[in-house]
């Protein structure tokens, strides 16, 4: 009876030694299985110690939450994690920001006495730049003035543009039942900038029918960057605008855009641009918009289509220069304002008062928005220099006290 009881219970144990086995078996290629998809891996017993920043040759820059110091091939680089800026450093310079060293001792004691050494420290931070009084652009246009802000490499930019051009905003009676014009018809333009390097970039653009249906493309070069501690921000772009959705009309642009920060509140702008074969800014008058926008050829002695007693060159060769500036008066908020003379055949064109505007901008990271008033309907290179008065055919429609709404967006998709 006993050995009988004795062998039922070796009987259970090795029953139950098996099922532990078992379960331990299958626990520990779950726990693998887990690893291998999330690609951690397990921890072991005896394993060599965590690396310390210095193994990985990183160090800390005291005082600063978004800068670290990188080493690579014998160089050391302060790389900027919110504003994506990597910028060598001297040898000397970098350490003195440095809050772990590049060769630390991973010995638990010696990182401790570190970390505390590192406490004590003044936020002293790598040597003073330029980069803290560059003035960062919200969007790329002033309001039809651009800005020239350099691109992220394959970035893509979509901006939008709306003016209400039919409505004086201030001098009409009703302004609060039309929303200061809004709720009149808009001259809406869309268009794409996309960053091929961090500096050459191409953009198309396209304005509506009863503009002329024009449609540009732009090829621009970024050569001058303050952060990049040069004096000022420069650029150049060549585009060409094609009425009638890139079929007729023609004018060609050659664009400098100069910008300096005053300060990191604060920007102006310069910019002279030459265009050849530049049309006169007018409305579309076909009978439905389907219908082919008015040829203009230069050889003729007068423009076509033109509204009202103007009488206007269907083409000529002009330069006119933007003059802009935006001034943050909060953070994220900044007050703008232009002016685009005409310097050279303005009067050929019916341009007797210069392009002005004046707005607000809000900016949140990618995304700018720009409510502003102003006297010029367009924003394609070879017609913003252009006013309301050849427009809508009514000499002073371009003067202060008709200027009407209008509003920008912007937004980088990545």
């Amino acid at each position: 009876m006993r050995s009988e009881t004795k062998i039922v219970r070796l009987a259970i144990a090795g029953i139950t030694s098996l099922i532990l086995i078992f379960a331990s078996a299958t626990f520990s290629s779950a726990g693998a299985t887990d690893n291998e998809g999330t690609g951690a891996t397990p921890p072991r017993s005896g394993s060599a110690p965590q690396p310390t920043p210095g193994d990985a040759g990183i160090s800390f820059v005291g005082g600063s939450s978004s800068q670290i110091i990188v080493e690579r091939a014998g160089k050391k680089y302060l790389v900027d994690v919110v504003s994506h800026e990597i910028k060598e450093v001297s040898t000397d310079n970098a350490s003195e920001g440095e809050t772990s060293s590049s060769r630390a001792n991973p010995d638990n004691e010696n990182m401790k006495a570190t970390t505390q050494g590192t406490q004590q420290q003044p936020a002293a931070g790598p040597p003073a730049t330029t980069n803290s009084k560059v003035y960062t652009a919200g969007d790329d246009l002033v309001f039809a003035v651009p800005t020239g802000r350099r691109i992220d490499r394959h970035g893509l930019y979509i901006n939008f543009t709306h003016r209400f051009p039919y409505e004086p905003a201030f001098v009409t009676p009703g302004r609060g039942n039309t929303l200061l014009g809004l709720d009149d018809f808009s001259v809406s333009s869309f268009g794409f900038r996309y960053g091929i390097t961090s500096r050459l970039y191409a953009f198309a653009y396209r304005s509506p029918t009863i503009i002329g249906r024009p449609i540009e493309f732009m090829a621009g070069y970024n050569f001058l960057d303050e952060h990049d501690n040069q004096p000022l921000n420069l650029a150049a772009r060549f585009s060409i605008d094609g009425q009638n959705n890139f079929q007729r009309n023609f004018s060609e642009n050659f664009e400098i855009i100069a910008s300096r920060s005053i300060t990191r509140h604060a920007q102006v702008y310069v910019v002279p641009t030459f265009t050849i074969h530049a049309r006169p800014l007018l409305q579309n008058i076909n009978p439905t918009f389907a219908d082919a926008i008015v040829e203009q050829p230069c050889s003729a002695p007068q423009a076509n289509g033109v509204s009202g007693n103007l009488i206007l060159k269907p083409c000529a060769n002009t330069i006119s220069i933007g003059a802009a500036a935006s001034v943050d008066i909060r953070k994220t908020v900044a007050l703008v304002a232009e002016a685009i003379p005409t310097v050279m055949n303005a009067d050929e064109l019916g341009i007797h008062r210069p392009e002005f505007a004046f707005g607000i901008q809000k900016k949140i990271w990618r995304h700018a928005f720009t409510l502003g008033f102003g006297n010029g309907p367009a924003t394609i290179v070879s017609q913003r220099a252009g006013s309301n008065a050849t427009f809508i055919g009514n000499p002073s429609a371009n003067t202060p006290k008709n200027m009407f709404i209008g509003f920008d967006l912007s937004r980088q998709v990545f």
